[in-house]
C-alpha cells in the first residue's frame, strides 16, 4: 500500500472529484434510459394491493433496505426481506397481494435466483432493477428497470460504487412519481413521521399560533395616530384597517410609517386609509406553520393579518413568533 504521504491534498481532491464525475455519469446515463417499463413499474406498485417487498444482497441489499425506508414514509407499504431468510422460511412473509422489487446489478445473484421460481409459482410481479437486462433476474422479471452503470468510481471497478448511487436514485425517482400519483401531501407526511420535528410542526397550522388577544386592529376612520397608539399597546409592528364587519380592507406596518414619513411632515392626523396598503396579504388559519415559515420567507415579511373565510380579521402572525415556535417544537 503507498504512503498517505506521497499523495498531496490536491491528488486527494482529484481523486474525489472524479468519483462525482463517474457517479454523475451513472446517474445522467441511467436517467435516460427510463423507458415504458419505468412508468409500468410506477403503475404496477401504485396499483399494488399488497406491499412492496424490497429484496437484495450485499451493497444492494442495503440500498433496497433504504429504498423500503423511502417508500414505506412516503405512503407506498414497503419493506425489506432479506434473500437469505427468505430461503429458511421469510418467504412466508411475502403473500399473492404483493409485489417485489429485486436489487442485483449483475442481475445473477444466486440467493435471489434461489427465491423467483417460488415466487414466480405463487404468481407473485416480480419488478428487477439490474445492470444487465438480459440477466437471469431481468429475463425472469415482469418488469425490468435498466441502470446503466459504465464502470463503478472503484478504480479497479469492483467495489460498487456508481451502481448503488444510480439504483438508489432510481428508488428514489420511484418513490417522487408515486407520491405525486398517489397525492401523497404535507398532512400525510406527517401521518407517516408523528415522531419527528417535521411530522410534528406539519400538525399544526396557523390557527395554533396566531395571536388573537393582541390582535391590533384599527377602523377605517382611524387615524395615523390612533393606529400608532393600537401598534404600540399591542408590540405588533403593523395593524390591520377593518370595516364595520370586521373585515380586512388594509394593513399598515412600520414599514409604510417610514415610507409615510419621507413624503410627510406631519402624518399623525392623516386618515389610515390615505397610507395604508390595499388589499394584503392574509393568511388564513387552517395553513399549515411550515407553509406559513415558507411564504413568510420568500414574501420577506415580518407579519400578517389572518382571516376567516368572510374576510374577517381572527388573528395576527408575528415571523419571530413563529420562528420561536418551530424551535419549540424542534426542541420536544
Amino acid at each position: 500500500m503507498a504512503e498517505i504521504k506521497k499523495y498531496t491534498d490536491k491528488d486527494i481532491i482529484s481523486i474525489a472529484k472524479k468519483v462525482f464525475e463517474i457517479e454523475e455519469h451513472a446517474l445522467k446515463t441511467t436517467g435516460a434510459a427510463f423507458d415504458g417499463n419505468f412508468v409500468k413499474a410506477v403503475r404496477t406498485i401504485a396499483a399494488c394491493k399488497g406491499r412492496l417487498v424490497l429484496i437484495g444482497i450485499g451493497k444492494s441489499g442495503h440500498i433496497g433496505r433504504k429504498i423500503a425506508a423511502t417508500l414505506a414514509s412516503t405512503g407506498t407499504p414497503s419493506f425489506f426481506v432479506h434473500p437469505t431468510e427468505a430461503l429458511h422460511g421469510d418467504l412466508g412473509m411475502i403473500t399473492k397481494e404483493d409485489l417485489v422489487l429485486a436489487l442485483s446489478f449483475s442481475g445473477q445473484t444466486e440467493e435471489i435466483s434461489k427465491i423467483l421460481l417460488p415466487l414466480k409459482k405463487e404468481k407473485v410481479k416480480i419488478i428487477s432493477m439490474t445492470g444487465n437486462p438480459k440477466s437471469n433476474l431481468a429475463m425472469m422479471s415482469d418488469l425490468h428497470i435498466h441502470v446503466v452503470v459504465e464502470r463503478e468510481a472503484c478504480p479497479y471497478n469492483l467495489a460498487p460504487t456508481a451502481s448503488t448511487t444510480a439504483m438508489l436514485a432510481c428508488g428514489d425517482a420511484l418513490a417522487i412519481a408515486l407520491m405525486k400519483i398517489k397525492h401523497f401531501e404535507k398532512k400525510d407526511f406527517a401521518m407517516f413521521h408523528p415522531g419527528g420535528s417535521l411530522g410534528k410542526l406539519l400538525t399544526y397550522t396557523v390557527k395554533d399560533i396566531m395571536f388573537t388577544d393582541k390582535n391590533p386592529i384599527v377602523p377605517l376612520t382611524a387615524s395615523v395616530q390612533d393606529t400608532l397608539l393600537v401598534m404600540t399597546k399591542n408590540k405588533s409592528g403593523a395593524a390591520s384597517v377593518v370595516d364595520k364587519n370586521g373585515r380586512l380592507k388594509g394593513y399598515f406596518t412600520d414599514g409604510d410609517l417610514r415610507r409615510a414619513l419621507q413624503k410627510k411632515q406631519d402624518i399623525l392626523k392623516l386618515k389610515i386609509t390615505d397610507v395604508m396598503t390595499v388589499s394584503p396579504f392574509a393568511f388564513k388559519p387552517g395553513t399549515p406553520a411550515v407553509e406559513a415559515a415558507k411564504i413568510i420567507n420568500d414574501k420577506k415579511i415580518d407579519n400578517a393579518p389572518v382571516t376567516d373565510e368572510k374576510g374577517k380579521v381572527i388573528g395576527f402572525l408575528d415571523k419571530d413568533n413563529l420562528i420561536e415556535f418551530i424551535a419549540l417544537i424542534d426542541k420536544k
